[in-house]
């Protein structure tokens, strides 16, 4: 028996949605396109760039002394930072901590972040010009070709697999849950991407291809980028496929802003093939 044929109206107006929710993500108040600076906190108290206060880290805590009047707020209570205070985190995490700037005291986020076991500053600016003069991101026209079943071969446990990322002083992670295995059209040969696994059992691919950086005007993508899956389906013989729907590619944040700390797709991650579908590269700096 056939399977019934997609709607190729309701692909698209899916598609259409996915893109508007997506933009709208992106021109979130404190969002990626805020970014203005990323640095690391010294062990001796002092000045950074663009932020008020005197900064530094134990290695435990940050730590972050001020007056009343520079006008550092907390993020959480919009109380006055006057004083030494201090914050811990774990790897990975981040911390909305102080603002200040603008009419309202609140222009700027400063973001405590802990990454490759080190504090880090990054702000966070309402009136960056990469956030106020955002209209979208632009995409390859959709492509229902680009829209493929991939069968899910899971590892029997997770594989932790070493990985750069944006930034060349953090190492990452991937934690490799198994391979999507899938065609091409136009190609005569199996594809294989390493997956993770999100939520709920959903599983992200990060993945280089032949637009990444191509010469051809508005035909280029970003260094890489990822695209997401439901879960799998399991069919009576214990087979699970995926839909991997390249028209749902997206750029990392690392694609808009300088101050990223995003992963790099892991080494076999890499298609011979123009994945002519979802994000582009964005002009933005």
């Amino acid at each position: 028996m056939n399977m019934p044929q997609p709607d190729p109206d309701a692909q698209l107006a899916r598609w259409q949605r996915f893109r508007n929710s997506r933009n709208a993500a992106l021109a979130s108040e404190f969002g990626w396109l805020t970014l203005t600076s990323f640095q690391w906190l010294e062990g001796r108290p002092g000045a950074v760039e663009l932020i008020p206060g005197r900064w530094s880290t134990d290695g435990a805590t940050a730590l972050l002394t001020a007056s009343a009047d520079e006008g550092l707020t907390l993020v959480e209570t919009g109380e006055p930072v006057d004083g030494t205070i201090s914050a811990a985190l774990a790897n990975e995490e981040s911390l909305w901590w102080v603002q200040y700037g603008g009419r309202d005291g609140r222009q700027v986020v400063v973001e405590l972040a802990m990454r490759a076991d080190k504090y880090a500053l990054r702000t966070r600016d309402s009136e960056s010009p990469v956030f106020t003069g955002f209209d979208g991101v632009p995409t390859f026209d959709y492509r229902p070709d680009l829209v493929v079943e991939a069968s899910f071969r899971p590892y029997p446990e997770p594989v932790d697999v070493p990985i750069g990322t944006a930034n060349p002083l953090v190492d990452g992670i991937h934690r490799s849950a198994g391979e999507l295995v899938f065609r091409l059209p136009g190609k005569d040969h199996e594809f294989h991407l390493q997956a993770e696994e999100e939520k709920l059992g959903a599983l992200t691919v990060t993945f280089h291809d032949e637009t990444n950086g191509a010469a051809a005007p508005g035909q280029a993508t970003a260094e890489w980028r990822k695209v997401s899956t439901a879960r799998p389906r399991v069919d009576s013989q214990g087979n699970r496929t995926v839909i991997l729907d390249f028209n749902r590619a997206i750029n990392y944040p690392s694609a808009f802003t300088p101050y990223g700390t995003c992963p790099m797709p892991v080494k076999n991650n890499s298609l011979d093939y123009r994945i002519e579908a979802g994000e582009k590269e964005p002009a933005l700096f």
